[in-house]
């Protein structure tokens, strides 16, 4: 079973609690405005657009198809910039036992691995298959997801499965979809369901500016269902990497730190458990 990957990092400390190897997935049926890895949305159509711009020549047309020499590739993004399509040519299909391999290098200094994207749930089949074999080695395994998919459809998955890192990216539905492009009924679901299986490592939501009304309500909303049994992280906007359409409707200035204490304020009314500002 192969899967298309777009970067592993070894070591992360921000991809869930300890040291971890974090796999981010390509592709996802979001298209976030302030995504910071709008690269991972599509996957590629081999247009050969970024063929063209390449200033290492690391890219090239085989039998119709866009193909990266990670050799030859001197990681200055160009592809990426100047991709049409929210993709990049430079993922690999893995497979899991090449994936747990790699893994195995790491081991030592990790305490587990988690699994990102894109969303890493377009590939639950493969990640069952991946955690399975994780878990043999003493490591723990954690989903960060979107929500868009069933996790009541998978109870396997969520067997094997240490946790799950939910965004909620806003409550209200109307400007779900002006953020996501996408319906937020499943996530909102999947909040109630990964809190009622005790499987919730944390949530996460992303304060945007100029949008305090909507912010709150979400504030609200997941705290409250919470109601201090996980953990959960006010992100503050940040511009940095975000595609042209966020920055158009977001500012290109980080959300001010200061501003954060009104929502902090929220979770401590409704008895969060943690609280993260970052």
């Amino acid at each position: 079973m192969k899967a298309p990957i777009n970067k592993i990092i070894d070591f992360s400390n921000v991809d869930g609690p300890g040291n971890r190897c974090a796999i981010f997935f390509q592709s996802c049926p979001f298209r976030c405005l302030y995504c910071h890895n709008p690269e991972t949305i599509r996957l590629c159509v081999n247009c050969g657009t970024c063929v063209k711009q390449c200033p290492a020549q690391a890219l090239s047309f085989e039998d119709g198809k866009v193909v990266w020499d990670d050799e030859k590739c001197v990681e200055c993004d160009t592809c990426i910039h100047v991709c049409p399509n929210l993709a990049t040519p430079k993922i690999k299909e893995i497979e899991v036992d090449d994936l747990v391999a790699h893994i195995k290098q790491v081991k030592p200094f990790i305490r587990g691995i988690t699994v990102s994207g894109g969303e890493c749930m377009n590939q639950a089949d493969y990640l069952l298959e991946l955690f399975q074999k994780v878990q043999r080695l003493g490591l723990t395994c954690l989903i960060d997801s979107n929500g868009i998919h069933d996790f009541r459809k998978f109870p396997e998955l969520m067997q094997v499965c240490d946790g799950v890192m939910l965004d909620v990216k806003a409550v209200d539905p109307v400007f779900h979809q002006e953020l996501c492009a996408c319906d937020n009924a499943m996530v909102l679901k999947n909040l109630d369901y990964l809190l009622e299986i005790d499987k919730l490592e944390e949530v996460r939501t992303v304060i945007l500016p100029e949008r305090d009304e909507e912010n709150e309500k979400t504030v609200r909303y997941v705290s409250s269902h919470l109601q201090g049994r996980s953990r959960y992280k006010l992100i503050r906007y940040r511009p940095f990497g975000v595609r042209e359409a966020g920055i158009t409707a977001f500012g290109n200035h980080t959300y001010p730190k200061e501003a954060m204490e009104q929502y902090e304020l929220i979770c401590r009314e409704n008895a969060t458990k943690t609280c993260v500002i970052i």
